[in-house]
């Protein structure tokens, strides 16, 4: 028995299943044709002028004569693909979730090449990955649920070329809606991270819908929660603790780190606020004399620092930090990182947009855990009724 090398065989199964998608595209473009002339054609003396043939690229391989059929008139046109098109979507999809997935669009150029042996200039795929922008205005427009338990702001650096190579800001807000489902609501690329471009971020969410937010959870930044209560006065704000930590951690001397955080641990694990802030005096008497900028910083954030004790308490874990949307902002950070600097701010949305859009399409159908808890739930709506009124299934 002869055996067929592997190389022939797979040969052999491609030019198989060409040769049948071949013969199945003609089949349709004929029955097209044959309606055509029969309903839209009847009053005229329209008729068949045999076919032309074309090159056209599938996922499954190359057909390199495709039989077009067509009418005398020139107005037959299938609908298996537009004029001049010469290849099927995939492959311009397939372009785009490359980028995506953290290629450049050189590195996207010459994969298409060695695959495909057709020749791709980074412009080119810079070109089809343009198309994207048409969806991101959309997407950035696009109206907001009325209700949100959590709204998370964190902000990132990406390098931009304009004049020259500088820093521009990346503002991220990601959100947990009434149904316990997380996604990014938005990003706004551009100047430098301050709390007027966040009170302009929130202005615009606020206008797309979001009006009722129960806790917006943020870092320190200068103003940004004066920002914040000019746009959502009924909300609470919850100062990540995760950043105070870190921003105290180098001021502390090696020989006291380890019983310092551990001290300071147990005010944010306790059993509720009122225990929290007991042991906080404790940890006060015990550590102002050492370290009283230190002590003095954090009692003075303390009540911001610990409004999370004033929810749900298998929501806690979700909203004492930001460390969900810094996970997104990490990614982004990885993603952004190879490309050194961008050549203008179009492509760095790009980027943004197509890493937001799959985490969100990743989280749609999941809720976090613990805000689908009956018991939660309830919290949750009597907070809205106190702050907000009516839900909006009764408006």
């Amino acid at each position: 028995m002869t055996t067929i090398p592997e190389n022939k065989f797979n040969n052999l199964l491609e030019n198989t299943v060409t040769q049948l998608l071949q013969e199945k595209l003609e089949l349709i473009m004929r029955e097209e044709i044959k309606n055509f002339l029969k309903t839209e054609q009847p009053q005229t003396r329209n008729s068949r002028n045999g076919h032309y043939s074309r090159s056209f690229q599938t996922q499954h391989g190359t057909i390199p004569a495709l039989r077009v059929p067509r009418d005398r008139k020139g107005l037959f046109q299938t609908r298996l693909f537009e004029p001049y098109q010469r290849r099927e979507g995939w492959l311009e999809e397939a372009i785009i979730h490359m980028y995506k997935g953290g290629m450049s669009t050189r590195e996207v150029a010459k994969f298409i090449e060695s695959m495909f042996g057709t020749h791709y200039s980074p412009t080119t795929i810079s070109n089809i990955t343009q198309t994207v922008m048409e969806d991101i205005e959309t997407w950035q427009n696009r109206p907001l649920e009325k209700r949100y338990s959590v709204i998370y702001l964190d902000g990132l650096y990406v390098k931009l070329k304009r004049n020259s190579v500088s820093s521009e800001a990346v503002y991220v807000v990601m959100g947990i809606d009434e149904k316990g489902i997380r996604q990014i609501l938005g990003f706004y690329v551009g100047g430098h991270e301050s709390s007027n471009g966040w009170r302009e971020v929130l202005k615009d969410l606020h206008k797309r819908g979001a009006t009722d937010v129960l806790l917006g959870a943020f870092d320190g930044l200068p103003g940004l929660e004066e920002a914040f209560r000019e746009i959502y006065p009924k909300a609470d704000v919850q100062h990540c603790i995760v950043h105070k930590v870190r921003a105290t951690f180098p001021k502390i001397r090696v020989t006291d780190k380890t019983e310092f955080l551990d001290d300071l641990k147990q005010v944010y694990t306790a059993v509720d606020g009122d225990v929290a802030r007991a042991i906080f005096d404790g940890f006060k008497d015990k550590w102002r004399k050492l370290y009283p900028k230190e002590v003095k910083s954090w009692e003075v954030q303390l009540p911001t620092l610990l409004t999370f004790y004033n929810y749900p308490v298998l929501t806690r874990p979700a909203i004492y930090t930001t460390n969900p949307i810094e996970r997104m902002n990490k990614k982004l950070r990885k993603r952004l990182k190879p490309m050194n600097s961008l050549t203008h701010i179009g492509a760095a949305e790009k980027i943004i947009y197509l890493q937001a859009t799959d985490y969100n399409e990743k989280w749609c159908g999941r809720a976090i855990r613990g805000f689908v808890d009956p018991d939660t739930k309830a919290a949750f709506e009597s907070m809205y009724q106190e702050r907000y009124g009516s839900s909006p299934r009764e408006e």
